[in-house]
């Protein structure tokens, strides 16, 4: 999906700040727009369909944290957190229930865009480019509905879980460091840092061990870590 034109979803309650981001969006040409409705932001969310949203923490009925929950459950598509609260729990918080990257306020704008658009070419750009499955150990990869599988049963998968378990299953078994990891996540950014990663290996742990055979990611303590299924 290209930047041009993206539908944007900005959840903020603050008038004046929701307001800013629809112009400053609006001028490098995305199709942003605020809820009108904060007691129902997830129908709100669903409705609009958007390729990414931006969702503050501190919201009327229900914190951002909630939210980004509920959306996870439901969308896939990429969710940038934007909150004054700056501690790494807080961000961690953000990367556990299922956001893709975390903005503290006050921000310089060029950033914002910048992440938005990163956000976007990563989240759309691997599931364009990519259409086979992988397999390994009895586990498939499905890049067409971004899932893992194993046996019966499947799973859906975020783009950081996915391009997580891609990268592990990728090495068919052998030790991938956790910068080449952070590479594939991430690329070039300046916002990660080993708690931002070990969240996101901790979320496809949990994905997997939903299948009903136990957790293959095998960590190795200060390099890496390893699909320990066989081939």
């Amino acid at each position: 999906m290209a930047d041009e034109g993206a539908p944007i979803v900005i959840v903020e309650d603050d008038g004046a700040i929701q307001n800013e981001m629809i112009a400053l969006l609006s001028r490098w040409g995305f199709r942003a727009r605020g809820v009108g409705d904060f007691s129902r932001v997830a129908e709100e969310i669903a409705q609009a369909a958007p390729a990414l949203v931006i969702l503050d923490v501190n919201l009327p009925y229900a914190d951002g944290f909630s939210v980004c929950a509920e959306l996870r459950r439901s969308s896939k598509a990429p969710i940038l957190m934007v909150s004054a609260r700056s501690s790494s729990m807080d961000q961690i918080m953000a990367l556990s229930q299922g956001a893709d990257d975390y903005l503290t306020k006050p921000f310089d704008p060029q950033v914002l865009v910048a992440k938005v658009r990163a956000l976007l070419r990563r989240s759309y750009e691997y599931s364009a480019t990519e259409s086979d499955e992988l397999r390994l150990g009895g586990y498939v990869l499905s890049a067409a509905d971004c899932t893992i599988g194993l046996g019966a049963s499947a799973v859906a998968l975020t783009r950081n879980e996915f391009l997580t378990a891609q990268a592990l299953m990728r090495a068919r078994g052998g030790l991938v460091g956790r910068e080449a990891l952070m590479q594939a996540l991430w690329r070039d950014e300046v916002f990660v840092d080993d708690n931002t990663l070990s969240v996101n290996v901790s979320r496809l742990r949990r994905k997997l061990e939903s299948l009903g055979a136990g957790d293959p990611i095998e960590a190795v303590k200060g390099a890496g870590y390893r699909f320990a299924a066989d081939a």
